[in-house]
């Protein structure tokens, strides 16, 4: 006789509670965490529990993977399947410097890119997948890409939308294409430290221009066009990386006007707007023609898709760009450019980029309670400009971070001219589990409470 009754562990299904999947797999970590659950119990056959529940077999089949994705469960062949052994955590580093989106709260990534690929593979002839593609994406993916752009500009001509393998390689594509050996690119104080990656690799300078609060001063830039006749400047307005600082929309206006007076060259590398409370409009909008524009999937979605789209007016510059691509990155790889295009016309795109969104900004929230009157952050976006006591230096603090388990980026990485303020960036999306975040965060204040303490390495 089959014994109807429900496991203890497993509280009766939600009609409002979610995918009855996930509810499922929550149950049995809440009954892990409770101890309703043990390490080496046995749980009851699918089929069994399908039935108890009134469910379909493929229910409790999707609940068992993401349990045993989340590493709670083992299978054991014939013998069944088994709440698993605690996993042995094998580094205790707890990583506040890489800028990663967030895995958002109820969005399920891995069945997202199954179906994602699932409609690839559907629609479109494998052979095309493994073979060269033509630089700039194909017709679909630069559709693909003028969607994505549209929150910022609307409507645009696909034509002008071209897509690269990620952010950095259409930087360097731009410096290549838009400026000669020994070239001024003009940038901030503080900037995303590919830039000068790439300017070094090519024999650009770099010559950094004073900002404010609100990011790039419009008189130090005019005063820098007539000293240094730049190829390019580059700006990151949105959330920049690293101080944070969303550049008004007013001084964008003086910016575009000073662009357009002087005949400048902006690259304007925008991966947070999307992530951004109310964002200006971009800088190319205001200056169109004079603007050169850059949406990274990489911080709203995952980095892992490796693409990037930018925003061309000019056909002849187009082709120097993809000229200049082509000499060091042949193509986007076109099954992640595929499935980057199937997601965003597909609304999974939006889906994941709003949960990102949304889990981004509860922790920022965490990160405002745990490090009190030290948190200065916009609310969202992906990282924390944290201006350092005196009594600390950014390259003392991250060296002494790191004795205690604890990766930051000190303000140094970031420095474009010869001083840097006395900061460090902290990322939040780099963390998976929210509770080793606040843990990283909470001993990272403890550390910044205390006064630097002369310590040395043990020798073995």
């Amino acid at each position: 006789m089959q014994d109807d009754r429900l496991p203890i562990w497993l509280p009766r299904l939600a009609a409002q509670g979610g995918p009855r999947f996930l509810q499922i797999a929550d149950a049995l970590q809440a009954a892990l965490a409770d101890g309703s659950l043990k390490p080496g119990d046995r749980l009851p056959p699918q089929r069994q529990l399908a039935a108890q529940l009134d469910v379909d077999l493929t229910t409790i089949t999707r609940a068992y993977d993401e349990a045993r994705r989340r590493h709670l469960l083992e299978g054991r062949g014939a013998r069944g399947t088994y709440v698993a052994a605690p996993k042995v955590e094998l580094t205790s580093v707890l990583d506040l410097s890489m800028n990663t989106p967030p895995p958002p709260d109820g969005v399920d990534f891995d069945d997202m890119l199954k179906q994602g690929l699932s409609q690839v593979l559907m629609r479109t002839d494998s052979a095309l997948l493994m073979t060269y593609h033509l630089g700039g994406g194909s017709d679909s993916d630069r559709k693909a890409g003028a969607k994505w752009l549209a929150p910022m500009f609307g409507s645009l001509d696909s034509a002008q939308v071209l897509v690269c393998p990620g952010a950095q390689a259409a930087i360097a594509a731009l410096i290549l294409a838009l400026t000669e050996p020994g070239d001024v690119i003009l940038a901030e104080p503080a900037s995303y430290p590919g830039l000068r990656t790439a300017a070094a690799q090519f024999g650009r300078r770099i010559i950094a221009v004073a900002a404010d609060k609100h990011g790039m001063l419009p008189e130090a830039l005019e005063k820098a066009c007539r000293e240094h006749k730049p190829g390019l400047v580059y700006l990151n307005p949105t959330l920049q990386n690293p101080t944070a600082i969303t550049m008004a929309e007013r001084r964008r206006k003086e910016i575009a006007s000073i662009a357009k007076r002087c005949k400048l060259r902006i690259v304007e590398d925008d991966p947070y707007w999307l992530l951004a409370d109310a964002p200006p409009p971009p800088i190319a909008t205001l200056a169109p023609e004079q603007v050169y524009y850059i949406s990274t999937l990489s911080k709203c979605l995952t980095p892992g898709l490796r693409v990037a789209f930018v925003l061309m007016r000019d056909p002849h510059e187009r082709e120097r760009f993809l000229v200049a691509l082509r000499s060091f990155a042949l193509m986007v790889a076109p099954l992640t450019a595929a499935l980057a295009t199937q997601w965003i016309f597909d609304g999974s795109a939006e889906t994941l980029m709003q949960g990102v969104r949304e889990e981004a900004r509860l922790r920022h929230r965490m990160a405002r309670d745990v490090l009190a009157g030290r948190y200065s952050g916009a609310g969202d976006g992906l990282h924390v400009w944290l201006a350092l006591p005196g009594y600390w230096n950014s390259s003392q603090l991250a060296r002494a971070a790191e004795s205690e388990g604890i990766a930051v980026t000190p303000a140094e990485a970031f420095a474009t001219g010869s001083g840097s303020v006395n900061a460090i960036r902290i990322s939040l999306g780099s963390i998976k589990d929210r509770g080793r975040l606040k843990a990283g965060l909470q001993r990272l204040s403890q550390l910044l409470a205390r006064r630097p303490e002369s310590f040395s390495a043990a020798v073995v």
